[in-house]
């Protein structure tokens, strides 16, 4: 089918507060920087307009700093205060209003880029070819980014790209969902386009965008489409699968896959994250900072791999290729280092994270290890012998939290040395949520702990994500752990993290999977790598193993929800709900890191922990018998996409009023309902 590119900057219909208000909308002025007909025209005002949506689009530069390491609660890997309703059942409901099918942004950057394309055409921008050029990169790289944020919340999207006159008619004729591996195909257009047009070096401190860091973006969507595609075969999630709720629509009819069939559209995307990453990967493969496997504990101490995640200036990290730089003198600042001082405040590893690692030797904790067996009965015995990355990563009693600027006094908000974790506690600052604390992101400065004072920078994008994105892409499409580069940039990777020589061969640590090892947990829901399913199946142990080292590489990087529902991994948690669980607190030495008397586990409003009937382990969702998570995580097939808000059908219906009028098309077992849970 040919790919329905809609010349429109956005749905006024979808934004406006009512359909009559559609000609407001269009009619609003344009951000405040930006005056028609006398903007545009230098090199100054399109940087303008290409700063300003570093701050709008990218997370780690719109957001703390830290928010970026808190995405990942609500999966296996990271806990919240609270649990996601994601996971609960009838709790995540249908709305009315917008949400997240939010348009504005892609409204601002087509209004931009189209005027300011069509002055660059007419040779009509004053300065340097080469930069004005780049800054148009940036902004077909903006709309590209926030369209994949888009496509991975609803999949199936109108394409737009220019501004559509203010008339009612053409707005709902363009209120159309494309095909999402059409939308994923746009996608990668505009990165493309991006990568050609911004320069290698523009900026030297990385904290522009780049040829690279497009690159890598391209070979993350392109990864995640194939992956989807070749997952969900043969269900409504695909177009033209069994149910697809596309078909429904006329403008859908004809729909055919550009490949021929929707196997060969998963390779297309699979050879072109290969591609993209592959070119990334290979100008830095080589220049990944290394772990020296020193967790700091005195200013002597170097580690170039834990301080590039930690550090007010990270451009002399080749690994770092774009990240958000904080002042506090310009009034930008962050809590990262509080954060990381106290227990993380609202974020912490799960049990399943931390059984997640191998151990040194590259073999899985329950494999036969030479002179020693694996045990996890307190924080220092779950790091010994194991990946390097969890020992540098979790924090432990004892270990010094600040030695940095100690005569700082505005840095009141120090923790010299870490405490036992404080499960007992339950308040938003100061509770160790599952007993687990990260220190991925902390400094050890004290002129850091001011509150909301802090000026750690912020990873957007690092070059090891092509490292991996390569590997997966080319296994899945060649089945060859002995293809291409894969071997090669799995050790490397290993190599940067820390690992001993001996253990860098991936071969190693898939030649001593089981996978009803790593499954075994399944039916009483603890512990278990969701990744290691796909439809609610086990998955190879080469396909197992590339997953888990993304994991443990990426952990807290906020990716983790992204790869698990493109791997269809949460199929399983229909049969047997999940159970979060953190330390192993009961009948081991942690559970005399507390007097007796506050551990109270009766399941009442006066518990602070967890029950031992339920498990050794403690469980931060099952100290309170009220808890609507009490009974584990379960899931239904429609929170794999959100459903659109019922507000966009009766705005879009030709009666104003019944939903199936509307151009529009509901996301799989959705209702077009308010206020409606999911079918399935």
């Amino acid at each position: 089918m040919k790919r329905r590119y809609i010349k429109c900057a956005a749905l006024a219909f979808v934004l406006a507060m009512t359909a009559a208000s559609c000609s407001d909308f269009l009619n609003q002025q344009p951000p405040s920087y930006v005056t028609p007909g006398d903007y545009y025209k230098t090199e100054d005002q399109v940087q303008a307009v290409a700063n300003a949506f570093y701050q709008t689009v990218l997370p780690a530069h719109s957001g703390s700093g830290y928010g970026t390491f808190a995405n990942d609660n609500g999966t296996d890997n990271q806990a919240g205060s609270d649990g996601s309703s994601v996971f609960a059942d009838g709790l995540w409901k249908v709305g009315s209003d917008n949400g997240s099918w939010y348009w504005n942004t892609v409204r601002d950057i087509n209004y931009q880029l189209n005027t300011i394309e069509k002055n660059y055409e007419a040779k009509a921008i004053q300065g340097t070819d080469a930069n004005i050029r780049h800054y148009i990169g940036e902004l077909h790289f903006f709309r590209a980014y926030v369209y994949f944020g888009l496509l991975r919340a609803f999949g199936d999207l109108p394409i737009l790209k220019e501004a559509l006159p203010d008339n009612e008619a053409t707005l709902v004729d363009a209120d159309k969902r494309s095909p999402r591996n059409e939308v994923a195909r746009f996608i990668l257009d505009d990165l493309d386009k991006a990568a050609e047009m911004m320069v290698d070096g523009f900026e030297q401190r990385h904290t522009r965008l780049s040829p690279d860091v497009a690159r890598l973006l391209a070979s993350r969507v392109a990864l995640f489409e194939g992956s989807w595609l070749t997952n969900f075969k043969d269900t409504p999630f695909v177009p033209g699968g069994t149910g697809w709720p596309g078909a429904s629509k006329d403008y859908n009819k004809d729909f055919k896959y550009e490949s021929g069939s929707i196997d060969e559209e998963a390779k297309f995307f699979f050879r072109k994250a290969a591609t993209a990453a592959e070119a990334v990967a290979e100008k830095y493969k080589s220049q990944l900072d290394v772990n020296t496997n020193v967790v700091p504990q005195k200013e002597s101490d170097e580690n170039p791999y834990f301080y590039k995640f930690g550090n007010t200036d990270m451009s002399g990290y080749p690994d770092v290729l774009l990240w958000k730089e904080y002042s506090f003198g310009k009034g930008q600042t962050n809590n990262v280092e509080v954060a990381v001082q106290y227990g993380d405040i609202y974020t912490s590893f799960t049990r399943g994270m931390i059984d997640g690692f191998v151990m040194a030797d590259g073999k899985p904790t329950y494999a036969p290890h030479d002179g020693y067996v694996y045990t996890d009965t307190t924080t220092n015995a779950v790091v010994r012998n194991r990946d390097p990355r969890i020992a540098l990563f979790l924090k432990r009693p004892g270990q010094k939290n600040v030695f940095k600027n100690m005569n700082y006094t505005a840095g009141d908000h120090a923790v010299e040395n870490e405490p036992v974790p404080n499960i007992i506690t339950h308040n938003f600052s100061e509770t160790y949520i599952t007993g687990y604390a990260i220190r991925k992101g902390g400094s050890f400065d004290k002129m850091q702990c001011r509150n909301q004072g802090g000026t750690i920078g912020s990873i957007t994008f690092r070059a090891t994500e092509a490292l991996l994105n390569y590997i997966e892409a080319e296994y899945m499409l060649t089945k060859n752990i002995e293809s291409g580069h894969i071997i090669e940039y799995w050790e490397a990777v290993r190599r940067a993290a820390g690992f001993a020589e001996s253990a860098l061969d991936p071969r190693i640590t898939i030649a001593a999977t089981d996978m009803a090892e790593e499954t075994k947990g399944l039916k009483d829901g603890v512990a278990y790598d969701w990744g290691a399913f796909t439809a609610g199946k086990p998955v190879d142990a080469t396909l197992y193993s590339i997953r888990r080292e993304r994991r443990c590489e990426l952990m807290g990087e906020a990716l983790r929800w992204m790869d698990l529902i493109r791997w269809r991994s949460m199929d399983q948690l229909k049969q047997y709900p999940y159970h979060i669980e953190g330390i192993h607190l009961w009948n081991t030495p942690t559970q005399n890191w507390y007097a007796p008397a506050d551990l109270v586990a009766d399941g009442t409003s006066k518990s602070t922990v967890s029950s031992p009937e339920l498990s050794e382990y403690m469980r931060p969702y099952e100290i309170y018998k009220t808890n609507q998570y009490y009974n584990g995580y379960t899931w239904h097939m429609a929170h794999y996409l959100q459903p659109l808000p019922i507000r966009q059908f009766l705005l879009t219906a030709s009666d104003h009023a019944t939903p199936s009028l509307s151009p529009l098309y509901q996301n799989p077992y959705w209702p077009t309902e308010t206020d409606k849970a999911a079918e399935q």
